[in-house]
């Protein structure tokens, strides 16, 4: 698309998938996307009420009114139904993730559910806004090791939130505060309230856990596994009469339908609070939904639209809480389920939604009886395959600066919170880029007598473009950066005498930015000051671009802007041969 066009709804930058996929739509086809949309939906179910309790405190959801378990569902259904139909991905499944949980535990916690609706619809007008300004591929450019640190530390946290309810630990005195939500003081709390430990919860969790591990082992991917256990641990709960804790216990029952939509009632000066963690709600949202839609690409070598995605992400986060929903964004393991379940349009993924909402309209009530141990189960098993170890352990053993990019975002996530850390992350490792483009970057003197310049041997005498000629040239190395800049100064400041002309070579030297800019102009006054000529040569299109943006080139003069050092060095050397030796240097070369 050229960049003056204009803008419309039916732009391919902006139209959703399913007006794609919706051509040749053939009965066989949504016959498969049924099937793998029914796959995903039962998938889903455990999930969505795993994230929906780990999500949000019991405190908050008990002086809100508002049941976690049920949070869970209505995202998976409202945000998920909006992110199949809106998105600019074929496959791509939304929901509540095991990413979120962390971010917005603390935020309900630190502001109260209201505060949580709204900043997770700040977080939506801020995706939608991202994709409208096209930043979809801006958002990919993360690096990798802080991706990996934060989705590593996130992991550890999700698992230590599930050591209480997994043992079963409780609280034998009534004034004992609730777990705390920070990591060090919640595996304090749990090592204090060991001795409590509920023997029948213990054994099942971990049953869970082993039992998920054997199935992917053993068993065919497209069996859910997490249903089937949780199904087989609340039977023998109910025909045992185990003394185990189930959702109904904690949080009631389950509503079998939709809520009306519920808008905050905080008041607006709390918005400058929220920007921050609605900030972190959006950038995690793009980061997930956008890596979800490249691992779809990859496995049926299609491409998505990110800018449609974001938007999408954007439209779901804002339905989502009017709905009693949380945060959705794009799950990555729940959509490989459903292309190798044989989904290949986005009706799968809508698919999915609308079979969750039958479930919650029919049998919803029957999840309350699904033990709490039994779900941290299945949710240590998702820290667990989210917690990248195998890249994580990659990654410590590669570069110095991408190991402590990692375990700077790793550390920061555990023990601060991840709105810190992901932007510590990102600071740190663009100082690190920054300097790397700065080593790879170098100012050397070349001395064309010796052969340093190609230039025929004829042309070149001992006071035409050598060392103690009058005539000097520099190579610029690399993009001419602010490292390469300050180089530049450090060198030519070591200069004893001021030559009468100065080359700078400037073939190898791709970009230009403002640093290097302002050397140069720095540069052309003090030469012009010192009555040396400056001569650049070999410049390519975004270097001439910049300069001549700035008014450089017309300060130059043409005669100063040579294509090649060859002929640089044969201007300069012209140009010499003509100048009084005793000219006033305070004038300048004319």
């Amino acid at each position: 698309m050229r960049a003056n066009t204009p803008i419309t709804a039916n732009s391919p930058t902006f139209r959703p998938k399913l007006l794609t996929t919706l051509r040749g739509y053939t009965r066989q086809q949504f016959i498969a996307d049924l099937i793998a949309g029914l796959t995903v939906a039962i998938v889903a179910l455990p999930l969505a009420l795993a994230f929906g309790i780990a999500s949000i405190p019991e405190e908050v959801a008990t002086g809100a009114g508002v049941s976690p378990p049920a949070a869970g569902l209505f995202t998976a259904i409202v945000a998920g139904f909006l992110i199949s139909a809106l998105g600019g991905s074929r496959v791509s499944i939304g929901g509540p993730t095991g990413a979120f949980i962390v971010i917005i535990y603390a935020v309900a916690a630190k502001h109260g559910y209201d505060g949580l609706i709204l900043a997770t619809l700040m977080a939506g007008v801020m995706l939608v806004a991202l994709g409208i300004a096209r930043m979809g591929t801006l958002i990919k450019f993360i690096p990798y090791p802080v991706t990996t640190g934060f989705t590593t530390g996130i992991a550890v946290i999700i698992l230590s939130g599930q050591i209480k309810d997994l043992l079963g630990l409780h609280t034998t005195d009534p004034a004992d505060h609730p777990i705390p939500p920070e990591f060090v003081a919640k595996v304090a709390w749990c090592a204090e309230h060991i001795a409590t430990i509920n023997w029948s919860s213990a054994i099942m969790g971990v049953a869970i856990v082993a039992g998920l591990f054997a199935w992917r082992k053993w068993m065919p991917r497209r069996v859910p596994g997490a249903i089937v256990l949780l199904i087989f641990a609340t039977l023998i709960a109910r025909l045992f009469n185990l003394p185990v804790e189930t959702i109904h216990d904690r949080f009631g029952a389950i509503p079998t339908g939709l809520p009306v939509p519920r808008f905050p009632t905080t008041g607006w000066d709390r918005l400058p609070e929220l920007v921050a963690p609605a900030a972190t709600i959006a950038v995690l949202a793009a980061i997930e939904s956008l890596l979800c839609a490249v691992v779809a690409d990859g496995m049926l070598g299609t491409r998505h639209r990110s800018n449609t995605e974001l938007i999408a992400q954007g439209v779901a986060n804002i339905a989502s809480p009017v709905f009693g929903g949380i945060p959705a964004t794009g799950a990555i393991a729940r959509t490989a389920t459903n292309v190798q379940s044989g989904g290949r349009t986005p009706i799968a993924g809508m698919t999915h939604a609308a079979l969750l909402l039958l479930i919650v309209l029919t049998v919803g009530r029957f999840a309350a009886m699904i033990p709490l141990c039994a779900l941290s189960g299945v949710l240590v098993v998702v820290a667990w395959n989210m917690s990248e170890m195998r890249s994580f352990r990659w990654l410590l053993n590669g570069p110095r600066q991408d190991t402590l990019v990692l375990l700077a975002t790793f550390g920061l996530t555990v023990f601060t919170d991840l709105t810190i850390a992901v932007g510590v992350g990102i600071v740190l490792a663009a100082l690190l880029f920054m300097k790397r483009m700065a080593d790879v970057s170098s100012v050397e003197f070349v001395d064309a007598s010796e052969g340093g310049v190609d230039v025929p041997t004829e042309s070149i005498t001992r006071d035409r473009g050598s060392a103690d000629s009058g005539i000097r040239v520099y190579a610029i190395n690399g993009p001419f950066f602010f490292g390469a800049a300050y180089k530049l100064r450090d060198t030519l400041d070591a200069i004893g005498n001021h030559p009468r002309a100065l080359i700078l070579d400037l073939a190898k030297v791709l970009t230009l930015d403002a640093t290097g800019l302002h050397a140069l102009e720095e540069l052309h006054r003090t030469s012009r000051a010192r009555g040396t000529r400056l001569i650049l040569a070999g410049m390519h299109m975004q270097p001439m671009v910049a300069i001549a943006s700035r008014g450089l080139t017309e300060r130059l003069g043409a005669e100063n802007l040579a294509p090649d050092v060859r002929t640089a060095i044969n201007w300069a050397a012209e140009k010499s041969e003509t100048t009084q030796p005793n000219a006033d240097p305070s004038q300048g070369v004319p």
